[in-house]
């Protein structure tokens, strides 16, 4: 029951936070305020109700269009409220699953596995949070700001190279190495997984700019495998790298196959695709289910 309980919890303030994202996602492009003014249609400016700005309930009930004008609201509001409220539903039911373990109350879990669960819940979050914010910015305005990918990555590293100091929680601990050491190895170790995806972006980056004579992948892609690196660590990066490219390269073919789709040029030579919104994706996969994937693979692979 509060297991249940727990992940309905979770799920509503992950729809409450996915309203919130829909205003950035809204205002940040033109650097207007998400504070003020209060939430209206982008249209013609009516001022929206509070009945109005239920997450995705009053999207539903207003059938998709405003009260005031009847222009149609877009299906990325629904869908935002809804990722955000899944994505944290979902790890609220992980957490809890470790939280609630018999074995915690035995003294058979050492305590420290419980607050690095929690520490993982509200990282994983975070993340979430972030990669539909990207993914929605790359699809609509070909836009990785700053403002997310550099303080994502400094909050992933804060939480690598703080991770080893919840052993210190656990009454069993029993120290082996000195805790300024494994700080500091663990902070090498996220460099290390930091440079090697965002460069391989670089390089592809660079290689394409070479023979095409033109801008192909921007620097928001190199920095958005940056923040993936230091979250997910070099396996779970690669995959989500190599997920971003088949799901690019699937999106390519259906760009080549419907004109209609092209956007930006009639030639699909020249049209542009969010590369951006596949890393988030994939990032989002590899965040939540990278470990089997990987030992799939491997085992796949005769490894």
């Amino acid at each position: 029951m509060i297991r249940f309980l727990g992940t309905i919890f979770a799920g509503l303030l992950g729809l409450a936070f996915g309203s919130f994202l829909n205003v950035c996602l809204n205002r940040w492009p033109d650097d207007e305020s998400v504070v003020s003014p209060r939430s209206h249609c982008r249209n013609c400016e009516h001022t929206l109700a509070w009945w109005e700005n239920l997450p995705l309930a009053s999207w539903l009930a207003l059938h998709g269009r405003c009260r005031n004008c009847q222009a149609q609201i877009s299906w990325r509001y629904p869908l935002v409220e809804f990722s955000v409220g899944a994505l944290w539903a979902f790890q609220a039911w992980k957490f809890l699953s470790v939280a609630l373990d018999p074995a915690l109350f035995t003294h058979a879990l050492p305590m420290r596995d419980l607050y690095q669960a929690l520490g993982d819940l509200l990282v994983s979050m975070i993340l979430e949070w972030m990669l539909v914010a990207l993914a929605c910015l790359d699809a609509e305005d070909f836009w990785l700001p700053d403002r997310l990918t550099l303080p994502g990555t400094a909050l992933a590293f804060a939480w690598v190279a703080l991770a080893p100091a919840l052993q210190k929680l656990d009454p069993a601990y029993v120290p082996k190495f000195s805790m300024g050491f494994q700080i500091e190895s663990a902070a090498i170790a996220a460099m290390i997984n930091v440079v090697v995806p965002s460069g391989l972006v670089l390089l592809v980056r660079w290689v394409y700019q070479f023979i095409r004579q033109r801008e192909g992948i921007g620097m928001g892609d190199a920095k958005l495998m940056a923040m993936l690196a230091a979250w997910l660590g070099l396996p779970g990066a690669l995959l989500s790298f190599a997920l971003g490219a088949i799901l690019g390269s699937v999106a390519a073919f259906a760009v080549l196959a419907v004109p209609a789709w092209r956007r930006g040029s009639a030639s699909w030579a020249a049209s542009t695709l969010p590369l951006g919104t596949f890393l988030c994706i994939s990032g989002i996969v590899s965040s939540l289910w990278g470990k089997p994937i990987i030992a799939a693979y491997l085992r796949w692979s005769g490894f």
